[in-house]
């Protein structure tokens, strides 16, 4: 195994706790780090550590970027260290745990000895794309698939759109087995680590039923996407911004009666997503709250019938 780097920052918990999960400033990054938080001083809450592996000795550019995670190091020295013969990535995941959402349990190679029985155990490597679950917008989703499955509802023809690493839509496969899945991302390598994902954790790629269709897509002008539309599920973990612009879209290739699955925004921005999808005709449904980062669930009104015109009824 070839030589990585570890560098060591000082944080405050503030920014700790904003780097438990996947980082989207990392996602499109050739060789992004591995980043670890913890607590050396039990006596000093506030004061914490940041460690970032890299597979490459850091820059200047590296460790700017490092900065700002962690605005509250401007003024300290980095620790650089290279190690000899490690395996980076290994040592990166040993301080990811384990992820609970519900029935589902998602953790990293390092971690597959931990699995609990009774659970829908996912394999999810640290790696190249955003949705490993260990962010709360990814948690929140499972959560919100686990509750839709408890209340008895079911779907045929599924959309995880920004799949990242696959995990969501492996996991509306275990929920609904005999649906036909759909798993697009616009970057290439999205859709590379998703398809190793199904390998690992023996997941069917195809357009049959129970099985996954991976797509390179922006967004849903896709043909592949166009032609299996409406969906009856549609699951988009992506950014505030890109889902307001998307709603006219997500809406059309939605079934009457179908359930939408949003993530990746906000609390203050979370009416405004939701005000978004309301003049689409969807309406709001549960939300799973995930600290700052709400999981929004709506359904999309049924269309109602039209009535017979009343003729009038002329006496006898």
């Amino acid at each position: 195994m070839s030589a990585s780097w570890k560098v060591t920052m000082p944080c405050v918990r503030s920014e700790a706790e904003q780097l438990k999960g996947d980082i989207p400033a990392l996602a499109l990054l050739d060789s992004p780090p591995a980043l670890m938080t913890s607590e050396p001083d039990p006596g000093r809450p506030d004061s914490w550590r940041l460690d970032a592996y890299f597979d490459h000795e850091p820059g200047p550019e590296d460790i700017d970027l490092l900065r700002s995670f962690v605005p509250s190091s401007a003024d300290a020295v980095p620790q650089v260290e290279r190690l000899e013969e490690r395996d980076w990535i290994t040592l990166s995941q040993q301080g990811l745990e384990p992820i609970r959402a519900g029935r589902f349990f998602v953790h990293t190679p390092a971690r597959r000895d931990a699995v609990p029985d009774g659970t829908v155990a996912f394999e999810i490597d640290a790696g190249r794309a955003f949705g490993t679950g260990h962010h709360e917008t990814t948690t929140g989703c499972l959560i919100a698939l686990d509750r839709l499955k408890g209340q008895g509802a079911r779907f045929a023809n599924i959309l995880d759109l920004g799949t990242g690493t696959g995990l969501l839509a492996f996991a509306a496969l275990r929920l609904w087995p005999t649906a036909r899945i759909a798993a697009s991302d616009i970057d290439p390598v999205a859709i590379e680590v998703t398809a190793d994902n199904a390998r690992i954790n023996k997941v069917d790629l195809g357009r049959t039923r129970g099985s996954v269709e991976l797509r390179v897509a922006a967004g849903l002008r896709d043909r592949r996407l166009r032609a299996r539309a409406p969906f009856d599920l549609i699951i988009a973990n992506i950014l505030a911004g890109p889902l307001v612009d998307m709603a006219p879209s997500i809406a059309t290739a939605l079934a009457p009666g179908g359930r939408l699955i949003l993530a990746g925004l906000l609390d203050h921005q979370a009416e405004r997503v939701t005000a978004a999808y309301r003049r689409q005709g969807l309406m709001p449904g549960f939300t799973v709250p995930r600290g700052e980062w709400p999981t929004l669930t709506l359904r999309k009104r049924r269309a109602t019938p039209r009535r017979a015109a009343q003729l009038p009824v002329r006496p006898a």
